[in-house]
């Protein structure tokens, strides 16, 4: 074989969001893309704030010599200056710039964390539903996965999190706004498992760290607020990206900070500044740097996936679908009529929609919804949903 068997079995796991998206393109040339109501990718496309434009091509048209050249691996020190203190503000802590670390994404940022922290064998507690390229990021770097269930409403299971904690936990994954579910935790559920953290480090001697992936941290309805990680616990490290909060996902552009407390920090903010190099990021894009350090109070305008969010709400509601409306991030998450949450979805596709099976997330009998697609499409959607689910109820 061509490919390594590992790479195989991770092409068949992950194949469900990819197949979503190759028979979106199916069906689009077979029956006009006006008439499918693809809701598989969760594709930002809200526009960039407008100052984003002026600011990239003033950027841009910056001629000074060594614009372009390397930078220290953790990036321009004015650009996490920037972030610092905008964090700082959100975080309820003061962050020192140098515990910052610019990244290709949070993508590349979460790779680059658990690169500096696992040793062969480590363990990584996710929770289910969660965002299915944990498993590999973890992989990536000799470590193993552990799936936690989270409670009926998506929250935080902390007795369940309690038992799967073992000698050889070195890092639990919090996604908060949450992909699938939309889901936001409590300040107080997350200073518990601070406290089940500290605790269980105790007890088997070592440093358990909350790993908290915010990509949606600015993606929040109805007066929700997103909590502090930092200050629900000090051996904890942020990271996130400008994909959905400025809706540049193309740029790979992010970063990750270290608490000011963390533990043998100044040992963690080396072996990240490693980490990053020797992954091959090098360092994160520098005209993506220069552009983001000026756009800290900018943000895509968030009443467009409010509003569609609610029109989307209306459509499952009338349909008969059972979900909990999202706080956050651009997902509904309902369940599927039937147990069978691929069957259901393919019964979906025969009335053109595309969704992604909850399966897909680690969580059978639901499924993902993603609006973050134009009004017309949702709500040019709502006899198809209302067909499939006459079908389902038929079976």
């Amino acid at each position: 074989m061509s490919i390594s068997l590992k790479m195989k079995g991770f092409a068949e796991k992950s194949s469900w969001i990819r197949k979503m998206f190759e028979e979106g393109a199916r069906l689009k040339a077979e029956f006009g893309a006006e008439n499918v109501f693809d809701f598989s990718l969760g594709n930002p496309d809200a526009p960039p704030p407008a100052e984003f434009y002026d600011v990239i091509q003033r950027r841009a048209a910056d001629t000074s010599p060594g614009v372009h050249s390397y930078m220290p691996n953790n990036g321009y020190p004015f650009v996490r200056e920037a972030i610092a203190a905008k964090m700082s503000k959100e975080q309820q802590v003061t962050i020192d710039p140098a515990d910052m670390l610019m990244t290709c994404g949070a993508a590349g940022g979460l790779n680059v964390v658990i690169k500096a922290l696992l040793n062969p064998g480590e363990e990584v507690i996710i929770l289910a539903p969660f965002f299915v390229e944990y498993h590999f990021y973890v992989d990536n770097h000799g470590g193993v996965t552990k799936i936690v269930e989270t409670d009926e409403e998506f929250n935080l299971d902390l007795k369940a999190i309690e038992e799967a904690i073992t000698e050889k936990t070195k890092a639990i994954i919090i996604n908060s706004p949450n992909n699938p579910t939309g889901q936001v935790y409590s300040q107080e559920a997350l200073k518990e498992l601070g406290l089940l953290l500290d605790q269980a480090g105790k007890k088997f001697g070592t440093t358990i760290y909350m790993l908290s992936d915010e990509p949606y941290r600015k993606i929040i309805f109805d007066g929700f607020s997103v909590p502090s990680i930092f200050a629900a616990y000090r051996n904890s490290i942020i990271v996130s990206s400008y994909s959905k909060d400025l809706s540049l996902p193309g740029e790979r552009i992010g970063y990750l900070a270290v608490h000011p407390e963390a533990e043998e920090k100044a040992l963690l903010v080396g072996a990240l500044n490693l980490a990053n190099r020797i992954l091959g990021f090098v360092n994160a894009p520098a005209l993506m740097q220069r552009v983001v350090a000026e756009l800290q109070e900018a943000s895509v305008d968030n009443s467009i996936y409010s509003r569609r969010r609610d029109l989307f709400c209306k459509i499952l509601d009338d349909a008969g679908f059972e979900y909990l409306p999202p706080k956050g991030a651009f997902y509904i998450f309902p369940k599927t009529p039937i147990e069978d949450d691929a069957k259901f979805c393919a019964i979906l596709q025969e009335e053109k929609i595309l969704a992604v099976p909850g399966r897909g997330f680690g969580k059978p009998g639901f499924m993902r919804l993603a609006f973050c697609v134009p009004d017309e499409v949702i709500a040019n959607s709502a006899e198809a949903f209302k067909r499939a689910m006459a079908k389902a109820q038929s079976l």
